[in-house]
């Protein structure tokens, strides 16, 4: 065939059977494409058919299990960043999260301006994380969350380790140790955003408690919520909301609040001791709150003090310094918050103005806290020193002003806790001879002379629906004609019940209720006997009338109330003196009959060497309960002694202990101060009467010789008038 003449090859068909294979070209050395030999591929690794289903399987779980995980984690991620963009929507300002409580507080103040207890949950005021005691700041980073400076809210560290330690304590994963975050502790005192609605709690602390649930869902919650603050604020933002809203114990919320009713000063100044004491109470408020266990307070404080030398917060000598010299409760936290007297000072005042306050409140009281501690100290002297180990017998003390301001109170023995039953103030028990005083009361306001005469000799009075009532004097015997100072001094219960019948039971129950006495007073004779219970403090008022000169007083602790920050009171006292029950010679002639009980009579154990006293025992049925109620022209003080269950008293009267604990007191209390006399008149003496057989029946009983009397040496008084001698006639006839 004919060339195309190009220089091209021939062309030339096929060969119509088996074109050859062309020869295998040696790769050149340049490396380009046609140095690629074109390799055989390997053939593939053959299985098993049972292997090859096992194979196939696995493959098609893990895909799976890969989809399934990279789209949930995907929707979980979506699902959180949304959540953690509402909460962040929802987060106020750090100022509007300091204050966390609903309801006010209350400081009490004592009558120097000096605060001695808070009642409700206080806040001492706003702190910051950059201007608190670089110690405060460093124990609770140190005691709470070591690496909150390094994670974003959430630590799964932390988690994981809390969950280690709970399973091997035989717990559930998530019970008990959390292992959260400053940040997620923030969260739980905020509840999540969710505020305190009263309409849907049923109080709250059910508030507080749901806040502080663990579980699952509110752990899962929580997250979201950390997440958002730690974008909102920074992290001194965040320390400083936990700073200021934590419970501390003891009615304490935040730092502030929390020094000063531990140690009376500022959350900024507060040393290493103190401050590892006070981030010690994170983990457990009222467990270690230092006025509940000192002891316990101070061990605690001691493992923060190891943490924070640990973390290179203070040096080696710093730690051991602050081991060696631990931190102590302020004179006020070591009067357990006021106790007794601060009780019922909140119980005097409206409840919108105390226990339901949504303001600050600040009290000024009349509380003296040099005569509290006299009070206390002479209490558990005579205990310690007169009363047998083991003894279960309370005891309370009230101290008062002539105008019934009180001064100091004990409600019980063992210094008890706020909110303990006050012996002072809510015992009712039955008075004894100290109620006798009501009826010479009466008596010299009708005009009697504490010279006049009463008999005692045996008396019996028919009482309607009941028969013969004989009273009987402590000693049983009688001592015939006796002059009314004597049968008081002596507290002799014929020549009362006398008295007590010829003035009136009306009148005495009368004066008694006047002076103070509110409690329900006996129908009967019996009534003049002390028959009637009533409340120490109530006793103590009524004597208070005595003294400042017969008109009534209402015992009162308030000074003033006003809110914190404001200069105007809201209220005055809440009591003091009041209208006119007797003469002012009657109330002076029944203080010098008073002041010889203790001269001469029942209470020589009370005396006060270089003062003027007066006072009166008191002894119930059965030594049930024993009193001791008395005063000197500076201060009235009260004193019962028994059981709470009415267990008898063994061997103990009113002029016993009872006696014994006022002297103490009152030797406490008057410390520094000048003798003052009382405000009362000596009565001119008189002779006794004469019988009809022309001698002085002033004769003891079992016809012993006639008793020898200063009055007969005295010249005859004056013609009695005629009420007198009508009232002489009247007592000389009764139970005859």
């Amino acid at each position: 065939m004919a060339s195309s003449g190009k220089g091209g090859r021939p062309l030339v068909a096929d060969r119509r059977y088996g074109a050859q294979k062309p020869a295998p070209q040696k790769p050149s050395k340049g490396g380009g494409p046609s140095s690629r030999k074109a390799q055989p591929r390997k053939p593939r690794r053959q299985h098993g058919l049972v292997v090859g289903l096992f194979v196939g399987l696995w493959r098609l779980i893990w895909r799976i299990v890969w989809g399934v995980t990279w789209r949930a984690t995907a929707v979980v991620s979506l699902v959180l960043a949304l959540a953690t963009f509402f909460f962040f929507s929802q987060l106020p300002p750090v100022q509007d999260l300091l204050d966390g409580r609903a309801r006010g507080s209350v400081t009490l103040l004592d009558r120097d301006g000096e605060v001695f207890a808070w009642r409700g949950e206080t806040f001492g005021g706003q702190v910051s994380a950059e201007h608190v005691s670089t110690y405060l700041h460093d124990a609770v980073v140190a005691a709470e969350d070591k690496r909150f400076y390094q994670h974003f809210g959430i630590s799964p560290r932390g988690v994981a380790s809390a969950i280690r330690i709970n399973l091997r304590e035989g717990r559930g994963p998530l019970q008990g140790n959390g292992g959260s975050t400053i940040t997620q502790q923030v969260a739980k005192l905020l509840c999540l955003g969710v505020p305190y609605d009263p309409t849907q709690w049923k109080s709250e602390a059910a508030y507080e408690q749901d806040c502080r649930s663990g579980g699952v869902w509110r752990k899962v919650k929580e997250i979201p919520f950390a997440l958002a603050m730690e974008v909102k604020y920074s992290k001194e933002e965040i320390l400083t909301i936990y700073l200021n809203r934590a419970y501390l114990g003891a009615g304490a919320r935040g730092f502030e609040a929390a020094a000063q009713r531990y140690f009376g000063k500022s959350a900024n100044e507060v040393s290493p001791a103190e401050a590892a004491m006070l981030a010690g109470l994170l983990t457990a408020p009222s467990r270690f709150a230092p006025t509940n266990n000192l002891q316990r307070a101070q061990d605690r404080a001691s493992i923060v003090i190891g943490l924070m030398a640990e973390q290179g917060y203070i040096t080696p000598q710093q730690a051991d310094e602050a081991r060696k010299n631990p931190a102590r409760l302020s004179a006020a936290a070591e009067a357990k918050s006021g106790g007794a007297f601060a009780d019922w000072v909140m119980e005097s005042t409206p409840s919108f103005l105390a226990n339901d306050t949504t303001e600050d409140v600040i009290i000024r009281s009349t509380l003296d806290q040099h005569l509290q501690k006299a009070a206390e100290d002479a209490l558990a002297y005579v205990f310690e020193t007169k009363v047998k180990d083991g003894s279960t017998a309370q005891a309370a003390i009230i101290v008062m002003s002539a105008d019934g301001a009180v001064r100091a109170m004990v409600g019980g023995r063992g210094n008890p806790d706020a909110g303990s039953f006050n012996r002072a103030t809510q015992a009712k028990r039955q008075t004894g001879s100290s109620f006798k005083p009501f009826a010479y009361a009466a008596a010299m306001d009708l005009g009697f002379s504490p010279a006049d005469y009463v008999e005692d000799t045996p008396l019996t009075i028919n009482i309607p629906g009941s028969g013969p009532w004989s009273p009987q004097n402590y000693d049983k015997k009688y001592k015939g004609m006796i002059t009314l100072t004597e049968a008081l001094a002596e507290s002799r219960n014929i020549p009362a019940v006398r008295i007590s019948e010829a003035v009136g039971r009306d009148v005495v129950r009368k004066v008694a209720k006047d002076f103070g006495i509110d409690s329900d007073l006996a129908q009967g004779p019996a009534l003049v006997l002390g028959a009637s219970e009533s409340t120490l403090i109530e006793m103590t008022g009524a004597y208070a009338g005595i003294l400042n000169g017969g008109s009534a007083v209402t015992p009162y602790g308030i000074v003033d109330l006003r809110l914190k920050d404001d200069q105007e009171p809201l209220m005055g006292a809440t009591g003091g003196l009041g209208e006119r029950v007797i003469s002012e010679q009657a109330a002076r002639y029944l203080t010098y009959m008073m002041s010889q009980v203790i001269e001469q009579g029942t209470g020589t154990r009370a005396r006060l060497p270089g003062w003027e006293a007066a006072g009166k025992t008191g002894t119930t049925q059965a030594a049930r309960d024993a009193w001791f109620i008395g005063f000197t022209a500076d201060y009235v003080a009260g004193v019962w002694m028994g059981y709470d269950d009415n267990t008898p008293l063994k061997g103990v009267t009113g002029g016993g202990l009872p006696a014994d604990i006022w002297h103490e007191v009152m030797v406490r209390v008057h410390e520094g101060l000048q003798p003052t006399p009382l405000p009362m008149d000596i009565p001119t003496p008189k002779l006794p009467p004469l019988g009809a057989d022309g001698r002085s029946p002033n004769t003891l009983q079992d016809g012993q010789s006639p008793r020898a009397t200063p009055q007969a040496l005295q010249p005859a008084p004056p013609e009695p008038d005629l009420a007198e001698q009508i009232l002489r006639e009247v007592l000389g006839t009764l139970g005859n």
